[in-house]
């Protein structure tokens, strides 16, 4: 127990002081903890210190949970919002008014209004709707100035929260679209680099395994892209901060997104090829060694190393030449496995072959970098 709040108390340390020292996830974190909090206290001070409402805590209420993670967000929310919490008060007052029984408007109401809240368009915010119901039906506030109350303090808030988060350091998501661009080139490398190495020695079912898993796991990054470049793209919807905040670099196109998912596929491809190949003919595991660390040398090159990256391409499509002389020639036995890895190696070299024109010229030189990585 101990140790488990050690280690909890050490993990907010460094989460503090990266806050405090490097933007990145806690930073935006904290950012938008702050504007939902200011948004709060500003909704207060005009719903209860400047207008005396007598619903004054819904206006900060409401607030408070708009100002969400992006400006789209905030927009939808509020217009959630205001919808169930609109519904809920009607219904519950209608129903007040009807029956002139809170125990029995309560059984008519809240069936209804808890069914209405799960509808999925209101998503997390359908719950209001039986919450606004409960504040009618508990304190008998069913007048119509008291609903109009209700209306406009929840109006009041939403407009709120959606300003301030508009408005102040409107929060854009490109950083995780960057991040994951470079992870993938530098992944996919080591990965070929470490098979390469191992390739020669003794067949080994737990360690090819291994290898497999691996490539799983740069397929899933590939997922992480995709999701991140969702998030991003709803970041700048209506976020009239997009253009002013030049500290915000454009995330990397996503026309290459699909090249990167075809290697990540055919590198898993060729590693299940690898686990199931107990036995290749004399030769072939050191032509496949050639072939994937010239590739891994493709990925993990750097910018300005155009020869050798041509040359690695070279040295790649070299090997695989070999490969496929191997598979045709009658004196060897051939493999089910030496079919799958010569076709899953072919695919992957073709994908290689498009990385490297983008990166060395095939794509306009100023998005060279951010269109391949």
């Amino acid at each position: 127990m101990w140790h488990a709040l050690t280690w909890e108390a050490a993990a907010v340390g460094r989460a503090v002081r990266r806050c405090v020292t490097q933007s990145g996830t806690e930073r935006d974190t904290a950012v938008q903890s702050l504007k939902a909090a200011g948004a709060a206290l500003l909704a207060w001070a005009l719903a209860g210190w400047w207008w005396d409402a007598p619903m004054a805590l819904l206006a900060p209420w409401t607030a408070l949970f708009l100002v969400q993670s992006t400006v789209y967000r905030s927009l939808l929310s509020a217009l959630q919002q205001v919808v169930v919490v609109m519904v809920g008060t009607l219904l519950a007052a209608g129903a007040l008014m009807l029956t002139h029984n809170t125990m029995v408007a309560m059984a008519l109401v809240l069936p209804l209004t808890v069914l209405l809240g799960n509808y999925a368009r209101f998503g997390a915010h359908g719950l209001y709707a039986p919450t606004a119901a409960l504040f009618v039906l508990v304190y008998g506030s069913s007048s119509g100035i008291d609903i109009l109350h209700r209306l406009l303090e929840t109006l009041l808030g939403a407009v709120i929260g959606v300003v301030v988060n508009a408005g102040v350091l409107p929060p854009v998501h490109s950083r995780r679209v960057r991040h994951l661009r470079e992870r993938l080139p530098r992944d996919c490398a080591d990965l070929l680099h470490t098979v390469a190495d191992g390739i020669g020695t003794p067949y080994d079912e737990e360690r090819t395994r291994g290898w497999y898993d691996s490539a799983v796991r740069l397929t899933d990054v590939v997922t992480e892209l995709r999701a991140a470049r969702r998030w991003s793209d709803e970041s700048n919807r209506f976020n009239p901060g997009r253009r002013l905040r030049r500290s915000v670099v454009a995330p990397p196109p996503a026309d290459w997104d699909i090249t990167w998912d075809g290697i990540t596929e055919h590198i898993r491809a060729t590693m299940r090829s690898l686990s199931e190949a107990a036995a290749l003919p004399e030769g072939v595991p050191g032509i496949l060694s050639a072939l994937l660390r010239a590739g891994g040398d493709v990925l993990g090159s750097r910018d300005g190393e155009t020869d050798e990256r041509r040359r690695s391409l070279e040295a790649a499509t070299a090997a695989h030449h070999r490969l496929t002389s191997v598979l045709a020639d009658d004196r060897h036995e051939t493999t089910p496995a030496l079919g799958g890895l010569t076709a899953d190696t072919h695919r992957l070299l073709a994908d290689l072959s498009a990385v490297v024109g983008a990166w060395d010229g095939d794509a306009p030189r100023d998005d060279r970098r951010q269109s391949a990585r």
